[in-house]
């Protein structure tokens, strides 16, 4: 694991813990000789964790949309800033760079990325470990309701399994580089399940 994608919030949301936890994913991430790959804003957690990445001496890479670079404001502070045409684009350019991914408070556009991330290893698209850090409980219901959808049988325990979580920076990046994924899917329904 060399590089890692954070996904999370172009707004600083309103727990100061939000932006405290994106500036110390930033520092560890540099500490730990990680490249950060974010969505290259330099507005709200996003501009938190680049900006203290960049302040401890880390590479970060920013790929953003070029309509968005006006509203989101460019981190041009980054190591390499690329400018995309699409949010398709932006999300395909952020996956190929990562080799492991990080989801912290966000709203629509941070669980988009996170979901489509973890649809693409439920599909072995990629094999890269994806994890979330739980501020102040931040994503506690969501883990709920994942829990909730394989009780429900739409999800297999394998694929919930797919999601790391943990309250802890060190302790999630240390699981990330631990990860060991699952077999490759070969079937997607095995005879005899459902």
């Amino acid at each position: 694991m060399n590089t890692v994608c954070v996904f999370c919030g172009s707004a600083p949301g309103n727990d100061p813990a939000f932006a405290a936890a994106a500036r110390a994913v930033g520092r560890e991430l540099a500490r730990r000789g990680l490249a950060l790959v974010t969505g290259g804003g330099r507005v709200g957690l996003m501009g938190e964790v680049a900006t203290a990445a960049t302040a401890a001496g880390g590479t970060v890479v920013g790929v953003i949309p070029q309509a968005l670079s006006a509203k989101e404001i460019a981190y041009t502070g980054a190591t390499e800033l690329i400018v995309v045409g699409t949010m398709h684009e932006r999300k395909a350019r952020m996956a190929d760079r990562a080799d492991a991914f990080v989801a912290l408070p966000g709203g629509f556009g941070t669980l988009d990325e996170l979901f489509e991330i973890l649809t693409w290893g439920q599909l072995g698209i990629h094999r890269k470990p994806v994890g979330l850090l739980d501020v102040n409980g931040f994503f506690t219901p969501l883990l709920g309701w994942l829990d909730r959808v394989v009780a429900a049988g739409l999800l297999k325990p394998k694929h919930r399994d797919l999601l790391l979580a943990s309250g802890s920076v060190p302790d999630l990046l240390d699981r990330l580089s631990a990860y060991t994924p699952p077999a490759p899917v070969t079937k997607w329904v095995e005879p005899g399940e459902r």
